[in-house]
């Protein structure tokens, strides 16, 4: 067999161009399978937030904090899951991807200087600075390749637009009151539909579609061959190390140094969710449909072992489910209404189970936590007219884009009343009204006396600045008054392969499998099933890709000494 291919890396998500563009970089010739016929996985799909505490992005920005602040914080949040190996290996190779990245790639980076971790209160909580976002990209850069990008997702974009959180987001959001804010959106929608009816797409790349794309253009420039349409059946091995992979059509593709699995985990594999997945029948994923535990499978068939002691199996987060006028449907991630002020999220029983300000994950936690098993596992977020003219309601835009097709759907209840709405819901119409006139009540003061919305920095961060003196809590009392009904959903898996803090592949032994490396959501996370900030699936994806792809080249360099 030809071995002209040193790294093949299956996946092509951040895990495994980050791994794809290290090994290249470093001097591998590196080849990146991919079963879909577009690049990018659920990475493109993503809000594109890096969490790497210490980069140096934001180091440059003023922000140095305590070395050992982020390692204290992660302790606080994982508790006894937490792994000191794989933990200290991210925290030292998270600011080195970062300036790896910048220096070696196409990868330019905003830092997150304002985005504070999500439990405010434990010790070694960061108040901001510990994320980064790549930098906007223009789409033409990649010339013909641009076919090869996968578009961002119908329901969090306009027509194909994404908006990035921060200053673009605040614009699209305050349009109809503030003329600099209305400016930069006319500007940003014209030339979108100017690349409409130019390229048929969206040039003006943000968020993780802009985190892809400079992924791709390095890997580009570092001549790394980019097979899309391209399913691997299994792994070679000779002697006990990984020499290639079987492709699907019965090929064999072998390689000098090894192989890095990064196919994106297990979100749509029937068996493994089954057995994993609390109210599986009722889960809706966020993940593409070709994260089906390829790398998985591949893996446990030459004896990996399977980590499924994470605390929470997948990446939580609240969805609703979007019926389209084509007859389609799709799934909205809440992710940026829930702390805004005038929201409540409550059972069919009528009440709150949480606090809607904290983390996405943090709210699908409590909801599965608050429901006996035999009841249907959804909840609803509840708002009046005031608040969906000015934030939106998922997929439901603010003014002025009009709210009542989508009540036509079905997908947006609404009532002249509570009553009316609770009964458009099948909510129980006492404890709503009883529960409203609870919020009400301390609203009228600026609090939450029940969960205590506003009162860390990554809560009020996520409000109205305009909203005082909570910018998290506000009345619900104008009619008409809208709810939309929101069930248990993930960005993706947690559980997955055993690996060390080289991310290579460990056999149920313990044991490293020579040649074999993981990353992204085919390996387990490394925080343990929990949610410490934004960011924490790209950041481990995109550092143990760069660990992979340095690995790999290392022990190619190890061969030839």
């Amino acid at each position: 067999m030809d071995r002209s291919v040193d790294l093949i890396v299956v996946g092509s998500g951040a895990g495994g161009l980050s791994a794809a563009v290290t090994a290249a970089a470093k001097g591998l010739s590196v080849t990146v399978l991919e079963k879909a016929e577009v690049l990018g996985g659920t990475t493109a799909w993503s809000g594109g937030w890096i969490w790497a505490p210490r980069n140096p992005v934001v180091r440059r920005a003023g922000i140095v904090e305590e070395v050992d602040a982020p390692r204290l914080y992660l302790q606080n949040v994982l508790g006894n899951r937490f792994e000191p190996e794989r933990v200290d290996a991210f925290l030292a190779a998270a600011p080195e991807m970062v300036g790896f990245f910048e220096t070696e790639t196409a990868l330019e980076f905003e830092g997150g200087t304002a985005i504070p971790d999500t439990y405010g209160h434990l010790p070694g909580a960061g108040t901001g600075g510990r994320s980064v976002i790549a930098r906007p990209f223009d789409g033409r850069r990649l010339g013909k390749a641009i076919r090869l990008l996968r578009r961002p997702a119908r329901e969090t974009t306009f027509h194909g637009m994404t908006i990035q959180a921060g200053a673009d987001l605040r614009a699209f959001m305050t349009m109809t009151r503030s003329l600099p804010a209305f400016l930069h959106a006319a500007r940003r929608t014209l030339r979108h539909f100017r690349d409409l009816a130019l390229h048929g797409r969206g040039m003006d790349l943000r968020n993780g579609n802009a985190l892809v794309a400079r992924l791709l253009r390095s890997a580009l420039d570092l001549g790394v061959e980019l097979r899309p349409g391209c399913t691997v059946a299994g792994l070679l091995r000779e002697d006990g190390r990984i020499t290639g992979v079987r492709l699907a059509d019965g090929s064999l593709l072998p390689c000098r140094v090894g192989v890095v699995l990064a196919s994106g985990g297990y979100a749509h594999d029937a068996a493994l969710r089954a057995g994993t997945f609390p109210r599986d029948a009722e889960h809706e994923t966020l993940a593409t449909p070709e994260a089906t535990g390829d790398g998985i499978a591949m893996a446990r068939a030459i004896g990996a072992g399977l980590r499924l002691d994470q605390a929470r199996a997948a990446a939580l987060c609240p969805v609703s489910v979007v019926p389209w006028p084509d007859g389609s449907t799709g799934r909205f991630p809440h992710i940026i209404e829930r702390g805004k002020p005038g929201v409540i999220g409550v059972l069919a029983d009528g009440r709150r189970f949480c606090n809607e300000g904290l983390g996405y994950h943090d709210y699908v936690d409590a909801l599965l936590r608050a429901l006996p098993e035999d009841a249907p596992a959804r909840s609803w977020l509840v708002c009046d007219h005031r608040f969906l003219r000015r934030f939106g309601l998922g997929v439901v835009r603010p003014q002025p884009l009009p709210w009542q097709p989508w009540v036509r759907r079905g997908y947006l209840k609404t009532g002249r009343s509570l009553p009316e709405l609770a009964a458009a819901c099948g909510i129980d119409p006492e404890g709503l009204g009883a529960t409203v006139a609870e919020w009400n009540r301390g609203a009228e003061r600026g609090e939450d006396p029940r969960f205590g919305r506003g009162t860390t920095p990554y809560m009020r961060l996520q409000g109205d600045p305009e909203q005082q003196p909570n910018p998290c809590v506000a009345p619900i009392v104008k009619p008409p008054f809208f709810a939309v009904e929101v069930v248990p959903g993930s960005f993706g898996t947690f559980s997955g392969l055993a690996t060390n803090g080289r991310a290579q592949v460990l056999d149920t032994e313990g044991a490293a499998i020579p040649g074999l490396w993981a990353a992204g959501t085919d390996m387990a996370s490394v925080f343990g099933g929990f949610y410490p900030a934004g960011g924490i699936n790209l950041g481990p994806a995109m550092t143990f890709g760069f660990i992979a792809g340095r690995d790999a080249a290392n022990a190619r360099k190890g061969t030839e000494e």
